[in-house]
């Protein structure tokens, strides 16, 4: 291949397929353009991102570099390495990483503190469940009032339809990796888990996010389901009010 360029893993041939106008990806674009542009060179996701993070982030290294039987977030821990797969996978866990690096190190904290202190059992525990929940699936609203209470009642109408220009003062960011990878390809039920958080002064940036992570508030799975791609902006489809009658996708409050 020209300029040394090498053979991408058959794991990665989505890279190149990442849409990063995508509004869910604008707190990963630059850097998530220059590691994709990256692993054509390096070859492995782990070297790639190795390539891009600063000295707060942990380094990323081969999957192979994980004994086997050591559990995955207490090696994190013990080791501050990330073992990083060629895929889709962890290829947005570690742009995330690099984009709220406290937030990844204070779930990698409680998740190792419960390992340590309870083992790793048939069940993660609710702690730990809601913590993978969250690092897997989760995003964090910035939002008027108005616009909190709707999404808590499930009240879709009023979410998307009566208050939509409420949108215009609102900030979702999706924080978690698997749902990230599931957007490469959108499909109208992609639904994300809120953190619904305690009141914080000021922006919700990382490092507020992260103290924001208390063990007791987390244990209680603390989140209000919301269909991601009924956000105002995020889907074309969505501009008309019929879209969010699909009660498939927009579940009412059981």
């Amino acid at each position: 291949m020209d300029g040394g360029v090498r053979a991408l893993s058959p794991g990665l041939p989505a890279v190149a397929a990442i849409e990063w106008a995508a509004p869910w990806l604008a707190p990963y674009r630059d850097p998530g353009e220059a590691v994709a542009r990256a692993i054509a060179h390096s070859g492995t996701v782990a070297a790639a991102l190795q390539d891009s993070k600063p000295p707060a982030v942990p380094d990323f290294v081969t999957q192979d570099a994980l004994p086997e039987g050591q559990a995955y977030e207490a090696h994190i821990f013990r080791t501050r390495t990330v073992p990083t797969r060629d895929n889709l996978h962890d290829f947005f866990n570690g742009l995330v990483w690099l984009a709220f690096p406290e937030t990844k190190r204070r779930l990698n904290e409680l998740q190792a503190a419960e390992i340590a202190r309870a083992g790793v059992g048939a069940t993660r525990g609710p702690l730990r469940d809601a913590l993978t929940l969250f690092d897997e699936n989760g995003a964090v609203l910035d939002a008027p009032p108005a616009l909190w209470e709707a999404l808590v009642a499930r009240d879709w109408q009023a979410l998307f339809v009566t208050r939509r220009a409420l949108w215009g003062q609102a900030r979702l960011r999706v924080f978690g990796h698997a749902l990230l990878e599931k957007l490469v390809v959108p499909r109208k039920a992609a639904t994300a888990h809120v953190l619904l958080l305690p009141a914080a002064e000021g922006p919700l940036g990382d490092a507020a996010l992260a103290r924001c992570l208390m063990p007791e508030h987390m244990a209680r799975k603390p989140f209000a389901p919301l269909p991601v791609l009924g956000v105002p902006g995020w889907c074309g489809a969505n501009e008309t009010p019929d879209y969010y009658d699909d009660p498939k996708v927009f579940r009412p409050r059981s």
